[in-house]
């Protein structure tokens, strides 16, 4: 009998379906069918609630996870010994470096001040906003996405700074953040979350930014402390545009609503027209090399 694959979408989505390989569409968080135990390639859904890796545990004949994910922080412990983990690395490149983008302009310009006033009918200008020109921006995580920001940001004509976990030609170790920061009026975090990063940007990393400068997050909430940077902001030391946050999603009681230089987006930074095509890209380029036995791409954990 051909592998079992389970999709989060319709199999026609990806155009000429590989051939050898059986499909079922199947959304565990909602309904988990008897099929599970004879699933071997497994593409979670894009949302991914609980039940996402809850089911991990009955899936017997796993040998793959494809996430759509870039991020896979909340599945990787999940996943058992001997199955192979891929993430959806390239699908959200476009569509997160777009929002990146986005949230250092609308901050910068006062996009968000302007937003009030026209509900409030009212016309008014308080001299100049500042450009993105001419700007020193600091790239924390200098991956694909971190690539893809960069492409958008340099006909701002601003300078980019990239830094990685570790140094090679062109790119900061991070270990060298503290030097760098005091020289940087935009700082974008894209880092993943690991015990290295969670907590990256505390207190002392705060104190080291330029005195008004942005602090862009569309990495992962936690990569942030939540409190040192509520204080920085009330401090007026420091502006920031968060798409994600932690907790998250934000409570509606949370300080951080009412916190002074602060735009928030609600984690929607690979949410866009731009995903879905990538998606099916990758997960029938990967389902291709299954079902040819070939070697798969992204793989974050195990040897398929």
């Amino acid at each position: 009998m051909n592998p079992l694959v389970w999709l989060p979408f319709d199999p026609s989505e990806l155009g000429e379906v590989p051939s050898g390989l059986r499909y079922e569409v199947v959304d565990p968080t909602r309904d988990v069918p008897a099929s599970v135990r004879e699933v071997e390639f497994y593409v979670t859904p894009y949302n991914m609630g609980p039940g996402v890796a809850d089911v991990l545990a009955q899936m017997t004949s796993l040998r793959v996870v494809q996430t759509l994910s870039a991020g896979v922080d909340n599945i990787r412990s999940r996943v058992p010994d001997g199955v192979t983990l891929c993430n959806g690395r390239g699908i959200h490149d476009t569509s997160t470096a777009e929002l990146a983008l986005t949230l250092i302009l609308a901050s910068l310009r006062e996009i968000p001040t302007f937003v009030r006033q026209q509900d409030q009918a009212r016309w008014r200008r308080d001299g100049f906003t500042e450009a993105l020109a001419d700007k020193r921006v600091l790239i924390v995580g200098y991956g694909a996405i971190g690539e893809a920001i960069e492409s958008r940001l340099l006909p701002f004509e601003c300078d980019v700074v990239r830094v990685a976990r570790s140094a090679r030609e062109g790119v900061h170790a991070i270990a060298e953040l503290p030097e760098l920061l005091p020289d940087a009026d935009v700082v974008v975090l894209i880092v993943p979350l690991t015990d290295q990063t969670r907590g990256l940007v505390d207190a002392a990393f705060l104190a080291r930014m330029r005195p008004g400068a942005l602090l862009v997050n569309v990495a992962r909430g936690p990569v942030v402390d939540t409190e040192a940077l509520d204080a920085a902001l009330r401090a007026g030391r420091i502006r920031a545009a968060l798409d994600v946050t932690d907790p998250e999603p934000l409570p509606a009681d949370h300080p951080l609503w009412a916190a002074p230089g602060l735009l928030i987006s609600p984690h929607v930074g690979g949410a866009s027209s731009a995903m879905w095509p990538r998606a099916h890209r990758l997960v029938r380029q990967q389902l291709e090399r299954f079902a040819a036995g070939e070697p798969l791409a992204n793989i974050m954990r195990g040897d398929y």
